[in-house]
């Protein structure tokens, strides 16, 4: 699969030219057009492909949240993900939250200290935006739905940081 560039990894990569048979994926923010496997999961091509690291390989079949990613604003498992799923669609990554300020959530998760080995954290995070753009102000049950596992246990400080960061974006630091 190839968008532009691919190989030398999406820092460098241009966003290809226009292929009108066929809708581009947008990878943050990013116009990307696959043209490989379509069954090939999406994690595989943001991690082999497009060299987005961010986003880890856990268990394989969606049930540790290490893959989790934003499609069109909602968590999903990229290793669960074919390619032909994202067709049209907006995917966003750790690395798209990257900007001139922290991301709400990933300011809450410094603030509590939550990451220690920190192979969780970019799918815990991006669940994390998930709920609070679902629920504004979320309950703790809320936050024990997220169903992403943390083998070091830090549920404690993602449920504070979590609560941390919806006070945040209700300040309006988002």
């Amino acid at each position: 699969m190839k968008a532009g560039n691919e190989a030398a990894g999406a820092a460098n990569a241009a966003p290809a030219k226009t292929q009108p048979e066929q809708l581009p994926v947008r990878i943050n923010d990013k116009p990307y057009y696959p043209d490989g496997d379509p069954q090939m999961p999406l994690l595989w091509y943001l991690r082999d492909v497009l060299r987005l690291t961010g986003t880890k390989f856990g268990c394989g079949i969606g049930a540790c949240g290490a893959c989790t990613v934003l499609i069109d604003g909602k968590a999903a498992r990229a290793c669960l993900t074919p390619m032909q799923a994202v067709s049209g669609r907006a995917i966003t990554t750790i690395e798209g939250l990257e900007g001139a300020q922290l991301h709400p959530v990933q300011q809450a998760w410094l603030e509590h200290d939550v990451a220690q080995c920190g192979y969780c954290q970019a799918g815990q995070i991006m669940a994390a935006i998930d709920l609070l753009a679902r629920k504004r102000k979320p309950s703790d049950d809320d936050i024990g739905e997220i169903a992403n596992l943390c083998r070091c246990g830090t549920y404690p400080r993602i449920r504070s940081a979590i609560q941390r960061a919806a006070v945040l974006m209700a300040e309006g630091n988002s």
